[in-house]
């Protein structure tokens, strides 16, 4: 087929920071084009640009031949592109059909001068069924999970008469389900022409669903394979500059003392959670969207009401009222809302590494500014942020770094126990080898680690153990070394059996059913 978006020389700077460098390639029409690269590379940018949300300082764009310089995201829609965004620019107080209807040309009734909700909910519901999502479109979007308010901003982006979609890492917050919904949409869109920019990081995604890769980095374009004529340790190599090839598990660092034992707690959410944690232990935890995994993150750090149950810290009685509870008890928690939860967005990468240490760094009131900044820049260098400098913005960074800015703010505090929820969401390959690698300092370190995955082979990879959520319960706790993908998919699920160990470090394993078992 003929290159539906040809892009030459595209250049784009903010501020200091040279985003994008002399961009050249063309995109195949009716195909899938994986656009790949570290936080950083340049993808959403790019992607921004083409969507109309930005302006290129330099360089043009050819959309089926035509010379195409939409002035805003309204324009190019008018044109037939369209961007999902990985920050979903949506209105969370509005309907479900509301936020499909605005801005967008093709739901939008011209005669109407007032609001027709019979209407709007009327011509909203086909698309929601195409993203398999059986919901009113009546409902605030607020009170939908993260995984369904995703599936919503697809279905806005297929409810337009588009011939280019921008999807911006649109399973980050999606199940396996949920994502098996969009590929089948995707494939649907591609047999009737339409072409589909898919940034992710995920490389199984990748080598499913698309025909080509294009790779980035440092705002350059690297090269384009086909994926018949390509593997993942060369599109990693071309990503990250050098030769790679993806890490295996590796050793337990797993010691007989306990740092973390919880008997029985019930909370809104969570009904009869029971587990230990061991010295140098990474528990991984799975479990579907819903399942109680950030739940339980909240209860074990204070901000989450605990009905009922038993908690010791290194054999002490543990009850939080409050995260400061949690960390002088020796908790942390990276939230699984890295900008709602976790960062102060509008403020420095100093500013948010350094809150953790500022007590024990001040002095009558004053902050020693020399010995924060020692650490900080030190902290920086250890975890390979990117960054212009430790003042820059922490809303400039990528994903990825913004993420190493959260986990560099807990490396500081050094908890003995740390609970990660979903911290590899959105973060590109690279990064996730720096997520992984810190981990496993931190487990030879005696550090105690609860991590919270949506992706089955990272746990698979990292964790010593899996505890297995379903509906606020336990499914199971399964060795890694005795379990594979699809058991813990079955107990996500509600269905199966688990061998659980008693104890962290092994002991006489008994077996658990899986809640729902034998529907």
């Amino acid at each position: 087929m003929p290159n539906l978006l040809r892009i030459e020389h595209i250049e784009k700077n903010f501020g200091g920071i040279r985003a994008l460098r002399d961009v050249s390639f063309t995109i195949e029409a009716g195909k899938v084009c994986a656009l790949i690269g570290e936080n950083g590379a340049g993808k959403s940018t790019l992607g921004k640009i083409i969507a109309g949300v930005e302006r290129a300082d330099s360089g043009a764009l050819f959309l089926a031949d035509q010379e195409y310089s939409p002035q805003n995201p309204l324009e190019a829609q008018r044109q037939g592109v369209a961007m999902i965004f990985q920050e979903l620019d949506l209105f969370p107080n509005q309907s479900v059909a509301a936020n499909l209807a605005l801005g967008n040309l093709e739901l939008m009734d011209k005669k109407q001068k007032l609001v027709n909700r019979r209407i709007l909910e009327k011509a909203a519901r086909p698309w929601l069924e195409k993203v398999g999502l059986n919901i009113g479109s009546d409902i605030p979007l607020g009170s939908l999970p993260i995984a369904h308010i995703q599936l919503v901003a697809i279905a806005r982006a297929l409810s337009m008469n588009t011939r280019l979609i921008v999807m911006d890492e649109p399973t980050s917050a999606l199940t396996g389900e949920a994502a098996e919904i969009l590929f089948s949409a995707i494939e649907r869109l591609t047999a009737h022409g339409v072409t589909v920019v898919y940034v992710s990081h995920k490389m199984d995604e990748i080598f499913r669903i698309a025909h080509s890769i294009v790779v980035m980095r440092d705002g350059e374009y690297i090269g384009t394979r086909l994926k018949p004529e390509t593997n993942v340790n060369e599109i990693i190599s071309m990503m990250v500059g050098r030769s790679f090839e993806t890490g295996s598990r590796r050793a337990a660092h797993t010691t007989e003392k306990n740092l973390l034992a919880v008997r029985d707690l019930n909370t809104k959410k969570l009904s009869g959670i029971s587990f230990e944690l061991n010295e140098g232990e990474v528990l991984g935890i799975a479990g579907l969207v819903g399942s109680g995994r950030t739940e339980l993150g909240q209860a074990l750090f204070g901000l989450d009401y605990v009905r009922r149950g038993e908690m010791t810290v290194r054999g002490r009685p543990y009850a939080p009222r409050s995260p400061r509870d949690a960390m002088k008890a020796g908790l942390g928690l990276i939230p699984e809302d890295r900008k709602k939860e976790g960062l102060f967005i509008q403020q420095s990468v100093s500013d948010n590494m350094a809150i953790s240490i500022m007590e024990e760094n001040q002095r009558l009131g004053f902050i020693r500014q020399e010995a924060v900044a020692a650490r900080v820049t030190d902290m920086i260098g250890k975890t390979r942020l990117k960054t212009a400098n430790a003042r820059a913005s922490v809303n400039t960074l990528s994903g990825g770094n913004q993420q190493k800015a959260l986990v560099c703010r807990w490396l500081m505090v050094d908890p003995a126990i740390i609970f990660l929820d979903d911290p590899t969401r959105g973060v590109d390959v690279g990064a996730k080898e720096d997520i992984y690698e810190i981990i496993e300092t931190l487990a030879s370190r005696g550090k105690g680690i609860l991590f919270v995955s949506s992706e089955l082979p990272e746990l698979l990879r990292c964790a010593n153990r899996i505890m297995v959520l379903y509906d606020g319960r336990m499914a199971g706790i399964v060795d890694t070394q005795e379990t594979d993908q699809q058991e813990l998919m079955r107990l996500a699920m509600g269905y199966g059996t688990a061998k659980t160990p008693d104890k962290a470090s092994g002991g006489s394993p008994t077996t658990t059913e899986a809640a729902g078992n034998g529907r």
